[in-house]
């Protein structure tokens, strides 16, 4: 691999010093950046990869230990939420990951740097580069000193509205609710999906989003809120 950057103020935040910061800079590369021939080895994907499953390992670890009098259901969700790409994009931001990526010049001109979809997998990369540098010990204690903030709210969890929908509607001997796209806006590199939901004879429900799963997950919800399912606050 071809010498990178060490990022050092990154390190800091990150409270963890490299003994390869070639991993790092790795972990921090999109396919973007690389030649196309190269982009298995040098991008960021193959890192990614593996720190998903070293952040579900320790995060899931980390509830079972917190959440004593949680059934298998309440961790799952938990954990779904905890590791889902949205909390690995804010906690990138959090360290500010997008100021230390390695673009191409496309996407750094898209705002790829800000981007949920690459932010959420360069942080996972990130968790990756570490477990290969310094072990699984040292990626636990980055993972929980991370993510602390979000576990302590993790006993709030409410379940995922699209499950949570689809097992009412079964409850009511009902057909599954049908997600269908309305409507694309915006330019390609800020897409806005508007996606109606449609279930039994209940009026139809829509809600936009950045990606069309966000976008039904909100409108999944919105159903549940209207029907007084849920509340409108948790």
């Amino acid at each position: 691999m071809a010498k990178g950057r060490a990022h050092e103020k990154l390190q800091a935040r990150l409270g963890y010093r490299f003994a390869d910061p070639d991993l790092l800079d790795h972990a921090l590369t999109h396919s973007s950046a690389v030649s196309p021939g190269k982009r298995i080895e040098r991008s960021y994907q193959r890192l990614e990869f593996l720190g998903d499953r070293v952040l579900g390992l320790v995060v899931a670890d980390m509830l079972y230990r917190r959440l004593p009098k949680a059934n298998e259901g309440e961790l799952s969700r938990s954990l779904n939420t905890l590791v889902r790409k949205e909390t690995c994009a804010a906690i990138a931001r959090q360290l500010d990951i997008g100021s230390e990526l390695n673009l191409g010049e496309s996407e750094a001109r898209t705002g790829g740097a800000n981007k949920d979809a690459i932010l959420g997998d360069v942080a996972e990369a990130v968790i990756g580069a570490i477990f290969i540098d310094g072990g699984l010990g040292q990626a636990y204690e980055v993972v929980e000193r991370l993510f602390g903030d979000h576990l302590d709210q993790a006993g709030t969890v409410r379940a995922d509205p699209k499950t949570t929908l689809q097992e009412w509607a079964q409850g009511r001997g009902l057909e599954p609710p049908v997600y269908a796209e309305v409507e694309r806006t915006g330019p390609d590199h800020a897409p806005e999906f508007t996606i109606a939901v449609r279930l039994g004879e209940f009026p139809a429900l829509t809600a936009t989003g950045p990606s069309k799963k966000l976008a039904e997950h909100k409108a999944a919800e919105a159903f549940l809120i209207r029907e007084k399912v849920w509340r409108d606050t948790i």
